[in-house]
């Protein structure tokens, strides 16, 4: 057996430093990232929890977990509210051309086909493991229920070898007793012969 060492010791534990330095700083960049999202300058954009994960790139539970952020978008909110939704001043007004539109469509339609296909192939995965998930359920089952037998083949194994050796014991004392009740039989005949008759 390896015996861990000082040296050891603090090199682990420098790693697990070093490892929840990063953490913290990665938490800190996502929470900039997110509060960045939540100021009244999003001209034109609702303010909401899902909108601020979406743009900052982090998760929903993120933004409802971390109290700053999460208060910022309350706030940003609450301003929104107040001031109503500011739109982006009009750009110079541009035509859009049926193209265009029938571009887009066809673009939405691919995004559409793309997340579908996405969909299933995660839906695929969730089976697969859940499917995995109740093979390895069943398997452990049977190993137990392999060792049970394993182990109950080994006692009886051990039960039957002592009753042979028991068995075999019994023989012995019969033949030894047999021999005994021959010799003394044969004693009693030699001792009625002896006898003198009247």
């Amino acid at each position: 057996m390896k015996r861990t060492t000082l040296a050891d010791t603090n090199g682990r534990d420098v790693r697990v430093e070093r490892l929840r330095a990063s953490r913290i700083q990665d938490s800190e960049a996502k929470t900039a990232r997110a509060r960045r999202g939540t100021r009244p300058s999003q001209a034109g954009r609702r303010i909401t929890i899902a909108q601020v994960a979406r743009d900052a790139s982090v998760s929903t539970w993120f933004v409802y977990n971390q109290p700053q952020v999460r208060d910022a978008v309350h706030a940003g909110m609450a301003t929104q509210r107040e001031q109503g939704l500011q739109r982006p001043p009009a750009p110079g007004r541009h035509q859009v051309s049926p193209a265009g539109l029938q571009t887009e469509l066809a673009l939405a339609r691919d995004e559409i086909r793309d997340l579908r296909k996405e969909r299933d192939r995660l839906r695929e995965r969730v089976r697969l493991s859940l499917g995995a998930e109740i093979e390895e359920v069943d398997r452990n089952r049977l190993v137990e229920r392999v060792q049970q037998l394993e182990r109950d083949n080994a006692s009886l194994s051990a039960e039957l070898t002592s009753t042979r050796d028991q068995l075999a014991a019994m023989e012995g004392r019969l033949l030894e007793t047999e021999d005994d009740l021959t010799a003394a039989r044969a004693g009693l005949r030699r001792a009625i012969r002896s006898v003198p008759p009247r």
